[in-house]
């Protein structure tokens, strides 16, 4: 299968499946001081048990998946069975990462790969159906001109691709069955808990199907790969050609997709991640019956609400999703959303992060209404969208050349500004309709600078009130103030891309 290495702060991301994780249990020396309960506990743990039973049903149903690469693939890797490095992250968020630099937000790694002619790679996948329908990740069969199925008693299967969802990382595929083909059963991946054993079952380096087991070492992790994640962690060893196998539990049902690694050297290192089967299961119904994924859209940017960010709009908890921008013409302008709105309700269900936003939103089908409760100006207030169709991929952000000139100073912030006329705006080579105040200076030892704001950034607003000079800048400041705030949100454009930034007052 194809497994990019993506480098984030040194340590590599591997699209590489995940592996499995066992039932077997060291055993523990007695601990001084634990009750008899704990003691029974420890007692049992040490039990051996087999998984042999679950991995002789499971077997038969896991299946390599084998693809010839079209010629004009954009891929370079270590060998013909990978996927370039950085090149799932570029795919989803463009050439410099979701934010492109912008301060305050995490920064994923981007790089242009050089082109290739054609090549092989290989994955994993389950059947699901006896009559040969196969999941599997989307990222093994990206760029496919040719897939085969390749079962376990060594039958090699023409396979043709129903659909696939790319941000959830999900194929569906087909392959004609003369006989009933063996298939497993989806299990309720809500019902797993931190500690519980697992086994992962795939086909890595393509040496054979191969079983690996550990425990469930986290749920819910955001590996910035999509709007999505929500993936299960575990520490079983999972290799190259693991990515879309099934991660199983211990009633030999399916629980996830195994579709990637973190490491920093190519190989396992125990960080393994999963797809879990209560997102995997919906998405691959919704491609089986329509061929195709529509994913719910309103037409915002969003980001998390810090507890600086909160302190500055009034909110008393570090909840929700904050709206950094709103698409022109998109279902949340024709609702009236605003930048600087918080989304902390959909449909009536509190969502406390963007991607809770993020995955209610997309499970809405195109034409549906989604009532939202967003805090504004010191309340809370609702608005009704009614859902789109999620089109293409974000725009990469960009980045502002060079300062501007000298500014005015703004002590409270540690940093300067000057209005953004529009020579200024032709010579930096932003949009026309850029409106604002550009940073001519930023204090190093200041707020602005732990904040990452630099000179040629543009402060857009200032608490949700437009600037266009320093003077009017300071106004907000003070006008923040004298509400007690702590310190002011600010609305930063880099390039074409904006992000709000929570920056505490300096102390005089």
């Amino acid at each position: 299968m194809k497994t990019p290495t993506l480098p984030s702060r040194g340590r590599k991301v591997l699209l590489a499946g995940v592996s499995a994780l066992s039932l077997i249990v060291a055993v523990q020396m007695p601990v001084p001081g634990l009750g008899a309960l704990n003691g029974a506990a420890i007692a049992a743990a040490t039990t051996t048990m087999s998984n042999a039973d679950i991995v002789a049903q499971m077997k038969p149903a896991v299946v390599t998946v084998l693809t010839e690469l079209s010629p004009q693939a954009d891929r370079t890797g270590a060998g013909p069975d990978t996927m370039p490095p950085d090149e799932f992250f570029r795919r989803f968020f463009g050439e410099n990462g979701p934010f492109g630099g912008m301060p305050g937000m995490p920064q994923i790694p981007g790089g242009r790969q050089a082109p290739q002619q054609g090549g092989h790679a290989l994955g994993s996948g389950f059947i699901i159906s006896a009559d040969g329908y196969v999941v599997t990740n989307a990222h093994v069969v990206d760029n496919a001109q040719k897939i085969t199925v390749k079962t376990e008693d060594g039958k090699e299967l023409p396979a043709t691709l129903v659909g696939t969802d790319a941000k959830n990382d999900i194929a569906v595929l087909k392959v004609d069955a003369k006989d009933k083909l063996p298939t497993v059963q989806w299990g309720d991946s809500d019902s797993l808990r931190v500690g519980d054993p697992i086994l992962a079952i795939g086909d890595p380096f393509g040496v054979g199907t191969t079983v690996t087991s550990g425990i469930v070492s986290a749920r819910g992790r955001d590996l910035h790969s999509g709007p999505y994640d929500d993936f299960i962690q575990i520490d079983a060893p999972i290799n190259r050609g693991n990515s879309g196998g099934p991660l199983v539990n211990g009633e030999g049902r399916v629980v996830g997709i195994n579709s990637a690694i973190y490491s920093p050297n190519g190989g396992n290192v125990g960080l393994g991640f999963a797809i879990p089967s209560a997102q995997a299961e919906k998405v691959v119904g919704r491609i089986i019956e329509s061929g195709s994924i529509q994913h719910g859209f309103i037409g915002v940017t969003i980001q998390p609400v810090d507890d600086q960010i909160a302190g500055a709009i009034g909110l008393k908890e570090a909840k929700g999703a904050l709206i950094a921008s709103v698409q022109d013409g998109s279902p949340a302008a024709g609702a009236d959303l605003k930048p600087g709105d918080v989304i902390v309700k959909v449909n009536g269900a509190a969502v406390d992060t963007p991607r809770n936003v993020s995955r209610a939103i997309a499970d809405l089908a195109p034409g549906d209404k989604a009532e939202l409760t967003l805090w504004r100006d010191g309340a809370e207030t609702t608005a009704t969208v009614t859902v789109g169709t999620l089109g293409g991929e974000d725009v990469a952000q960009g980045t502002l050349p060079g300062q501007a000139g000298p500014g005015a100073e703004v002590p409270d912030l540690g940093l300067s500004v000057e209005p953004l006329t529009p020579d200024l705006a032709a010579r930096m080579g932003v949009p026309e309709d850029s409106a604002g105040v550009v940073v001519t200076g930023v204090d190093p030892r200041g707020a602005a600078a732990d904040k990452g704001l630099r000179e040629g950034d543009i402060i857009v607003s200032v608490n949700q009130t437009p600037v266009d000079s320093a003077k009017a800048v300071i106004s907000a400041v003070d006008a923040a103030k004298t509400r007690n705030r702590d310190g002011a949100l600010l609305l930063v454009q880099r390039g074409d891309g904006k992000s709000f930034v929570a920056e505490p007052f300096a102390h005089s």
